[in-house]
């Protein structure tokens, strides 16, 4: 074979480029710490880098979402507390202005306190978070929630309920209504709402009330009128639903229990002729108006057994309703609190993925730097070789041995 010698300086030449690429890849590989610069340095590899880079990335992005949904249920966590410690307060006060030995001055002030308190709770109710949004507006979060006005506070956000995907198949639930939480309260005992008509004269007090059979109650309203005749109180009591008689002439003993349709309630003091309590089912009302109630039977001037009856009556009520409001607030919070629980676990989960994601990426990408060591002094050494190879065979000349 004969070799010309621009054909020995053109494979010469090669052979030094060669090396010279390969000892380049190898120092930028060593340089970045990674076996794949390209795709095309080993295109399985690459491919399977890129689909665990995305999965990586996607889990990333539900930890911070994970960690946004944390932040803002445990601030509506917080704002819940503080209502609860508000209402607490609230009741405390209401026991204490149910006192018979208290005149109508004291009764006043604790009113004038609970008034103070009934505007703490409508700023929690329009509490806001870290971005300025409204807390219980539902979707509204620009909306102030609840405004006071002359017929009482009202709503002016939505039912919704802010949501946040933190895991591919999990939205949840970041946010609470301010409907669900502070209007749609059950009264009375939740069940039955028993009450006195603000006409009776007499120093009649009904009690809450409980079911004794849930499957006798009907869902009907109930009234149970009184007549004294002879110094004989009884009563009689009326389906108001039906506009039926269930019962007349029933004999009347203070304090004793008084079954209606699997419900009983205890009335005691002195009923006068005409007076009536009903039992009704429950319905919705909010935190605010019961407040207003209590400010509002605190401010009644009491004269006579009468009056007395019917303060007694307004705070046994306010109680009970009261009550509920505190049920309902602590349920709203047990739901967060299971919430909170369940992005701890999404948290520890999402942590370890992305540990493992880093691990597997760590496999495919990452530089074996014993290996490359030793390559790239191989590589070297084989320029070197290449280059005074080269030097010496392009140098050959007959002239040299004359």
């Amino acid at each position: 074979m004969r070799i010309s010698t621009p054909l020995i300086y053109t494979l010469g030449a090669e052979a030094i480029e060669r090396q010279q690429v390969d000892l380049f890849e190898t120092q930028q590989q060593i340089a970045s710490g990674r076996r794949i610069l390209t795709p095309s340095d080993d295109p399985v590899a690459a491919a399977q880098a890129l689909n665990v880079t995305h999965a990586k990335d996607q889990t990333e992005q539900y930890s911070t979402n994970v960690n946004t949904a944390t932040s803002a249920l445990a601030l509506n966590d917080s704002v819940l507390s503080q209502v609860t410690d508000l209402l607490q307060s609230v009741r405390t006060l209401a026991v204490n202005g149910g006192n018979a030995s208290l005149n109508n001055n004291d009764r006043g002030s604790i009113a004038t306190d609970i008034a103070g308190q009934l505007q703490q709770l409508i700023g929690l109710a329009n509490s806001k978070d870290g971005n300025g949004g409204f807390l219980f507006s539902g979707f509204q979060v620009n909306t102030q929630p609840f405004v006071s006005t002359a017929t009482g506070v009202l709503y002016n956000g939505d039912q919704g309920q802010l949501q946040l995907q933190v895991a591919p198949a999990r939205a949840l639930a970041i946010s609470e209504n301010g409907s669900a939480t502070f209007e749609q309260v059950n009264n009375g005992n939740g069940i039955f709402v028993a009450s006195a008509a603000a006409t009776n004269g007499g120093s009649g007090v009904v009690s809450a009330g409980q079911v004794v059979s849930p499957s006798a109650m009907t869902g009907d309203t109930y009234q149970i009128q009184f007549s004294v005749a002879g110094g004989i109180t009884t009563y009689d009591v009326i389906d108001t639903t039906t506009s039926s008689t269930v019962s007349t002439g029933n004999a009347y003993t203070d304090g004793a229990a008084i079954a209606v349709a699997g419900m009983q309630v205890t009335i005691s003091g002195a009923p006068a002729s005409g007076d009536q309590f009903t039992l009704a089912p429950s319905s919705h009302q909010s935190i605010f108006t019961t407040v207003q109630n209590l400010i509002a039977t605190l401010q009644t001037q009491v004269s006579g057994a009468s009056g007395a009856a019917t303060v007694a009556n307004g705070i046994s009520t306010a109680l009970q309703n009261l009550d509920q409001a505190l049920e309902t607030v602590l349920t709203t919070r047990a739901g967060i609190g299971a919430r909170l629980r369940e992005l701890d676990a999404l948290a520890a989960g999402n942590d370890d993925r992305t540990t493992q994601y880093q691990q597997t990426l760590s496999q495919l990408q990452d530089l074996d730097y014993n290996k490359a060591l030793s390559d790239f002094a191989r590589q070297q050494l084989a320029l070197e070789a290449a280059q005074k190879s080269f030097a010496h065979v392009s140098g050959l000349s007959l002239f040299n041995y004359l």
